[in-house]
């Protein structure tokens, strides 16, 4: 059994949390401890792993991820109003091979999907989200990852795996479940034109920084759509991350960076998120930590809403263009947009059977004035085939 190999969180820690306020979240998560073993996963909404696995990172790490000062800072923050319950089931160490630790990632998240619990995978290297990807193998058919990365992480044709290119072998792979991918946060000086072209011609999604920045809002469908999300923390300005090498003077904030995180926890379609690239140091660590304090909250205010015309919760807008007719429903409860396109996933057999787009009330009002979204046109051209 996969979970056999998840080391126990540390004495040091639990010594920690003994000494915190009862609102603390130390004091209310459930641990996986050397005295009592794992905790029950009935009722349990999220599980925190630490993957120690960083043999294939790009620029090699100088040294290891020092997870337990991460859980230190995320036990001392305190509890919301929230009614998750959380575990920290505690670490995968380096396997024989690196690829022995892909296979028990893959197994442990498999099994936290298999009972309805959402991995926060905190990891050394972004690589093992090739891993966290493979476990939705015998779960869902096709899936669709954002990542938040200044980088595509493409890499070379022919380039071992490593965190500059493990979405190279998603989108190889067999079998391949990637319907869709997108990434919010890229530095066009950091890709490669032809990284850039070929996101264009797979009718992948990128959503430059300085885009983001200027309105996270725009964020937000594209992590409603989401199964799995990635986050690269040098995507965040070194500043903020309290570090110099392998960082750059440019990035989110971390008050954009926790926003994200929360968009990613409202999302009620989102089964995994891992926060990865963590370098040691004060401000990292606290600032992962309150990552995962805002996916967490973002968690709780999650609404599970399919737009209908039978509902009375949505209000549906019919926008005449001089190409197509563009369905929009836009729901009273949260405010939030979706618009109608041609679907290919296989939960559609029907011939031209209609999937919800998440969209932005912006592209409604684009469409009204003859601009057709962007999103639309790659989703509909990507059902052409």
């Amino acid at each position: 059994m996969a979970f056999d190999f998840l080391v126990p969180v540390k004495d040091k820690v639990l010594a920690f949390s003994e000494f915190l306020p009862a609102q603390a979240l130390g004091k209310n998560i459930h641990k996986h401890t050397k005295q009592d073993g794992l905790p029950v996963f009935a009722n349990a909404s999220v599980a925190i792993v630490g993957v120690l696995e960083s043999r294939n990172a790009f620029e090699k790490k100088p040294e290891k991820m020092d997870v337990d000062s991460i859980r230190i800072q995320l036990y001392r923050l305190m509890m919301g109003n929230w009614n998750s319950t959380i575990l920290d089931l505690g670490d995968i160490e380096e396997g024989e091979t690196v690829e022995d630790t892909y296979f028990v990632v893959k197994e442990v998240v498999a099994g936290l999907l298999e009972e309805n619990i959402i991995p926060i995978i905190i990891g050394a290297t972004q690589d093992i989200t090739f891993a966290t990807y493979r476990a939705f193998d015998k779960i869902v058919d096709m899936i669709n990852m954002v990542s938040i990365d200044s980088r595509f992480d493409f890499g070379e044709d022919d380039e071992l795996i490593s965190s500059h290119s493990y979405m190279s072998n998603i989108i190889t792979a067999k079998p391949n479940n990637l319907f869709n991918f997108s990434n919010i946060g890229y530095q066009s000086y950091f890709n490669a034109q032809e990284e850039i072209d070929l996101m264009e011609r797979l009718f992948f999604d990128a959503y430059r920084l300085g885009e983001i920045a200027a309105d996270i809002s725009l964020a937000e469908p594209v992590l409603r759509n989401a199964h799995l999300v990635s986050l690269d923390v040098r995507a965040i300005r070194a500043s903020e991350m309290g570090l110099t090498a392998n960082f750059s003077p440019n990035g989110f904030t971390g008050r954009e960076i926790c926003a994200l995180a929360r968009y990613a926890g409202i999302s009620d379609k989102v089964s995994v998120f891992g926060i990865y690239e963590i370098e040691n140091s004060s401000l990292s660590f606290q600032l992962v930590a309150q990552i995962i304090w805002y996916f967490i909250e973002g968690l709780s205010f999650r609404i599970v809403e399919k737009p209908t015309t039978k509902s009375e919760d949505f209000t549906k807008f019919t926008v005449p263009t001089d190409t197509d007719e563009l369905i929009f429903f836009k729901s009273h409860i949260t405010e939030r947009w979706w618009v109608e396109v041609p679907s290919i996933l296989p939960e559609h057999t029907k011939t031209n059977s209609i999937a919800l787009l998440p969209c932005t009330e912006q592209d409604y009002l684009d469409a009204c004035n003859q601009q057709i979204p962007e999103r639309w046109l790659k989703a509909y051209k990507k059902s052409l085939g």
